[in-house]
């Protein structure tokens, strides 16, 4: 037999389920949620500032997403996708149409790498040429030079085209080629020269330190590609980064930008090889 029970206790019985539910799946509702994606070179220092982020302020989760480029970042931000996006170069005419507020925060330098294994410390502008015409074919073991390149559209690959025209030639040239390795995203290229036998690249310096990327890093014309010498200007070859958002940001962005801009963020950036951009820490 089937009581039918009264509908004053069902009332109460639907509101304990429902405080209930509420009180099991509060903090994940609480939790904050700032997503920030964009330029691969940016990504690892980010991931180490997200941190830190996370680690002063509690209930807030701060998420860096995988590669998806400067352009990537720039639509994400501007269509409202992600918080906060990272490119590795300025705006150009038609994005600065969109109407993002552009805080350049870092600049890195570009630099050269090897596998480990390959006997070479430093390459002159001139040797880098001859390696990127075909010239200069295999390292002084005699192991094969196997290039990993990256579209010239790329913000790393726009810094070492600008050393000189000559070295813009040399990069078409390497680009012509039918056996090329190009590297779609900066991950992958550290990934290939990490894995390829007698391989030559170019990343940035806060990717190799901050994604602890087993590669030589090489002097270029006997520099040695550190920070000091980005802030002397004794090493010629760099790159900014830049956060985008939007015009009227979140209140969370506008922490997580006090935040890298204030003493402890520019002590992280500064420790994974950057010259950090002097700012409003309040910006």
């Amino acid at each position: 037999m089937i009581t039918e029970l009264p509908k004053g206790f069902m009332r109460i019985l639907l509101l304990v389920i429902v405080i209930t539910s509420f009180i099991l799946y509060s903090p994940a509702l609480a939790e904050e949620v700032l997503k920030i994606g964009g330029a691969g070179s940016a990504l690892g220092s980010m991931k180490l500032l997200a941190a830190a982020f996370e680690k002063s302020h509690p209930g807030v989760k701060a998420v860096v997403l995988s590669s998806i480029g400067s352009i990537g970042g720039i639509k994400a931000v501007s269509k409202g996708g992600i918080g906060i996006g990272l490119t590795g170069r300025p705006l150009n005419k038609e994005e600065l149409k969109l109407g993002l507020s552009v805080i350049e925060y870092a600049r890195t330098p570009i630099i050269f790498v090897t596998r480990n294994n390959i006997n070479v410390s430093n390459l002159s502008t001139g040797e880098i040429i001859k390696i990127f015409r075909g010239e200069i074919q295999t390292w002084p073991n005699g192991e094969r030079i196997r290039l990993i390149l990256r579209q010239a559209a790329e913000s790393n690959a726009i810094a070492v085209n600008q050393i000189s025209p000559e070295m813009r030639k040399a990069m078409e040239i390497a680009m012509s080629r039918p056996w090329r390795l190009v590297a779609l995203t900066d991950q992958e290229s550290t990934d290939l020269v990490e894995k390829t036998p007698g391989a030559f690249g170019f990343c940035t310096l806060t990717q190799a330190i901050s994604e602890k990327r087993n590669m030589k890093i090489l002097s270029y014309n006997g520099i040695p590609p550190i920070t000091k010498n980005l802030v002397n200007d004794s090493y010629p070859l760099s790159k900014s980064h830049f956060m985008l958002t939007k015009p009227k940001p979140s209140a969370m962005v506008k922490e997580f930008i006090r935040f890298v801009r204030s003493s402890k963020g520019k002590r992280i950036l500064e420790e994974l090889g950057n010259s950090v951009i002097k700012g409003n820490p309040g910006q």
